[in-house]
């Protein structure tokens, strides 16, 4: 896929986008890379073995084709033209040494979780440290015929090579430069843009790669992104002519928009489920009964239709409803009233010890935006007219956020998760004792088997069936609230071509983009 230009369109002659950022990037390193602000970057800067269409279907990256047998085994042949930003070839033993890194425990990286998700052969006990990087399955078969062997059998292992952890890096530039590698001047990657300057909490300036395989294809010749934590302040960018694209809309102007930016106001499905997490390892949330009473009072309705306004749906159960073939049995709580509800959140926390004279206290964190800062003060005073209790707002700047989220300084926690693949282990495995993306900290033998079953499954029904059990799992032990399914609304400004509107993982790569006259 690349820039698909109608015959009836006239391109301008600058070729320059400027995209609004959710925040500002915590590392542009592949293999370390957490959230929505970082994935948004790479996609332009790096290119996995498989990318996404417009639609979402996974195509070819720097694989032109793949194959298996089994689930098991798979063979990934390599474009002999994909090149390096320096002009070496990329090949399949770039892909290997981008693997060993990620998977090495003195590296840490931050997905080493979703690395033991791809049931490589070998790769959770080598990110454990016990057992040797040479038995990792992965190997270069020559230089671009690429082979994995997995433990276990993996339907939707192509997609998952799209993810930002399996994405190649340039093993010179790296031990070279170590931890100043992925920086303007230093960094050599084999996306569609190159990096070329980085002002941090201020621009990231990518320029067109004239190395990259389908360069030709490639209509822009300059992607900017400004980070923005204040959705004001990008919609006073917007209204200035400043930005192209911007990442979200305040919550509180979607009404507004819809009828004032006609043709650039744009909604788009995402696989995404914004939720909260709760700690479950210390007092008052370690108690599951706090934790249902909690989710029960939140009003998801209230915040669909009365905050966000875009279209998001009240979320019961964690894997999104667009995720592909599964369709989650919904839990009791979501076939009440939300006075029944509130019944049985207020005869659970008494049950748990809490009333007039022991009011529930906890602090909710939430990473800076207009829309988390609406929701979490709505969901407070839910929670304080329901329950009487009295909860602590704290918003940080998106890298403090994380770092807060890593080291479990919270009771509540604001989290979205959008899925990586469109597969409902993209949510589920979340959750798993060992995920580091498990930011309640939840410890579930039962949920974990449920997963490992599924994971082992060949039958899709089956398969299903324990995806089910895990929801039911969640719906009892409540170490997260879903609140809602994403519908993503932002602004697109009408001679911005190319912009899909059906990638439910809301992946949008630069160069399919153009700007028109």
């Amino acid at each position: 896929m690349a820039a698909n230009v109608p015959n009836s369109v006239t391109l301008a002659q600058t070729q320059e986008l400027v995209r609004g950022n959710d925040a500002e990037a915590a590392t542009l390193d592949p293999a370390n890379a957490e959230g929505m602000p970082e994935m948004h970057i790479l996609r332009d800067l790096f290119e996995g073995l498989v990318i996404q269409d417009d639609e979402g279907n996974v195509i070819p990256g720097v694989a032109e084709s793949w194959h298996t047998k089994d689930n098991q085994t798979f063979v990934f042949n390599l474009r002999k033209q994909a090149k390096w930003s320096n002009g070496d070839p990329v090949t399949a033993h770039d892909f290997v040494y981008s693997l060993q890194r990620a998977s090495d425990p003195e590296f840490a990286s931050a997905n080493g979780w979703y690395l033991k998700m791809t049931r490589i052969n070998n790769i959770a006990d080598i990110i454990n440290g016990k057992k040797p990087m040479d038995s990792l399955g992965v190997k270069a078969l020559d230089d671009y015929t690429l082979e994995f062997q997995l433990d276990s059998r993996v339907p939707y292992f192509v997609a998952m090579t799209g993810h930002s952890s399996m994405m190649p890096v340039h093993k010179a530039s790296v031990e070279k430069y170590a931890d100043k590698w992925a920086r303007e001047d230093h960094m050599v990657s084999n996306g569609a843009f190159n990096l070329s300057k980085w002002v941090v909490n201020e621009r990231i300036e990518l320029t067109k790669s004239p190395t990259y395989w389908n360069a030709q294809q490639t209509v822009l010749d300059k992607v900017t992104y400004i980070p923005f934590e204040n959705q004001m302040s990008a919609m006073n960018r917007y209204a200035s002519g400043e930005i192209d694209i911007t990442s979200d809309i305040p919550a509180q102007m979607a009404s507004n928009l819809k009828q004032t930016h006609k043709e650039a106001y744009t909604v788009v499905p995402l696989l995404c489920t914004y939720y909260y997490a709760f700690n479950t390892q210390k007092a008052p949330f370690n108690d599951a009964r706090v934790r249902q009473a909690v989710s029960y009072s939140i009003m998801r309705d209230v915040i669909t239709d009365g905050i966000t306004q875009v279209g998001n749906q009240p979320a019961y159960t964690f894997a999104h409803s667009y995720v592909a073939g599964f369709d989650a049995t919904q839990p009791d709580y979501a076939d009440l009233t939300q006075d029944q509800r509130d019944a049985k959140a207020k005869q659970l926390l008494l049950e748990a010890g809490y009333n007039e004279s022991n009011p529930l206290k906890a602090n909710l964190l939430y990473n800076t935006s207009e829309s988390n800062k609406a929701i979490a003060v709505a969901i407070a005073s839910m929670l304080n007219n329901n329950l009487a209790a009295q909860i602590s707002l704290e918003n940080q700047e998106w890298k403090s956020y994380l770092q807060s989220r890593k080291d479990k300084r919270f009771d509540i926690l604001r989290a979205s998760w959008c899925g990586d693949y469109n597969e409902t282990s993209t949510f589920l495995n979340l959750l798993t004792s060992t995920s580091s993306g498990n930011h309640a900290s939840f410890q579930s033998t039962d949920y974990d088997a449920a997963i490992d079953n599924a994971m082992k499954a060949t039958d899709q029904e089956k398969r299903n069936q324990y995806y089910d059990e895990a929801e039911t799992i969640l719906a009892e032990q409540m170490p997260i609230a879903p609140i809602y399914y994403y519908m993503q609304a932002r602004l697109v400004r009408p001679n911005v071509g190319g912009f899909p509107t059906n990638n439910v993982e809301g992946r949008i790569y630069s160069k399919d983009l153009y700007i028109v006259e």
